[in-house]
């Protein structure tokens, strides 16, 4: 099995299963995340972990669509629900060649999903301890 259908099969599992400390191993440390939210990359594994983290609890529904796999960089179409709203979005995620996310960035569609996401999100990282 090429490296990259391994990789993808991985974050599959690391997702689906929400095994955070796998998550956190995945990310390097200088691991850059970017969001419709910042203006500015969070940067480091911690912030970044406590994110996706956080993503993955406050996302229902959540499903990946389609996905182009082009050696280290890939883009992942997905769909979810935020409380009764609908969101699609793309992970665009740059991995090292020693297996680890360096640049993992988020776009999300439409507005009133991005925003209902925002409130999500920034309730579920206060909950977990987390300032932004």
């Amino acid at each position: 099995m090429p490296k990259q259908i391994e990789r993808l099969t991985e974050w599959h599992r690391v997702v689906f299963e929400k095994d955070y400390p796998a998550l956190e191993a995945l990310l390097a440390a200088d691991v850059r995340f970017r969001s419709p939210f910042f203006w500015k990359a969070k940067e480091g594994p911690v912030i970044a972990g406590a994110i996706l983290q956080a993503a993955t609890a406050v996302f229902g529904d959540f499903a990946y669509h389609r996905e182009w796999v082009d050696g280290n960089d890939w883009a992942l179409e997905f769909s979810a629900k935020v409380g009764d709203l609908s969101v699609k979005g793309i992970d665009l995620i740059r991995w090292d060649d020693d297996g680890q996310i360096v640049e993992f960035e988020v776009l999300v569609r439409p507005a009133n999903g991005l925003q209902a996401l925002g409130m999500a999100m920034a309730a579920k990282l206060a909950e977990m301890g987390v300032g932004l």
